[in-house]
């Protein structure tokens, strides 16, 4: 399968423009996998812990979730070497995912060393393993990285706050309409994306947290 981009294929075109596509601009934006990633792992961090410890936690497992590879996209992007934040040329996206990976593997371990909260530990665990498989599925297929995300980001919160948090489960429809309208994926490369990142939250998070 392909996206299009790289293999013989014209690239897709831009969206059209108007206000439903400013609108998934804005969401796709909003609900990128570091913003989403780095709330969530504060909300974590604060309820394992409570307080100024639990909100230290979170923003140290935040630095090596999201914080530095952020950074590494963005100094890419400045350098040329990816077209934008949200990587969205296929070809681009093995070293920055491999990155994430390298990052995010080791702030596990300085976690782990440092005595953190098992829910914090249970959920970069989980990003760990999402990025195994991003990295792998990248080879060959543009899954959606903003759609994994934010299934996983509602399957956490339903488990750690509650079935009252599912009124959160309507971010997984936004985000997959805002990345079709878009043009940056197709609808199977969305609901793939969702099942993939909501199944391995899911498993990793409730077996470690």
């Amino acid at each position: 399968m392909s996206d299009g981009v790289g293999d013989g294929h014209p690239p897709p075109t831009q969206a059209p423009g108007g206000p439903a596509t400013r609108l998934a601009r804005l969401v796709t934006e909003l609900t990128a996998p570091a913003i989403l990633v780095s709330v969530l792992t504060v909300l974590v961090g604060w309820h394992a812990a409570g307080g100024g410890h639990g909100l230290a936690w979170g923003l140290l497992a935040t630095l090596f979730a999201t914080g530095i590879p952020f950074a590494y996209i963005v100094g890419g992007v400045r350098r040329g070497r990816l077209t934008d934040h949200h990587v969205g040329v296929r070809e681009q996206r093995r070293v920055p995912l491999l990155f994430g990976l390298t990052s995010a593997a080791a702030g596990l371990a300085l976690l782990a060393a440092l005595g953190a909260p098992r829910p914090v530990l249970a959920l970069v665990a989980a990003g760990v393993v999402g990025l195994v498989v991003a990295v792998s599925v990248s080879h060959w297929w543009k899954m959606s990285i903003h759609s994994a995300v934010a299934a996983g980001t509602v399957v956490v919160l339903v488990l750690t706050f509650g079935s009252r948090l599912l009124a959160t489960a309507p971010l997984l429809a936004l985000v997959g309409w805002s990345r079709v309208r878009l043009r940056d994926h197709t609808v199977a490369q969305v609901v793939v994306g969702g099942v993939v990142g909501g199944l391995i939250t899911g498993v990793v998070y409730r077996a470690l947290a």
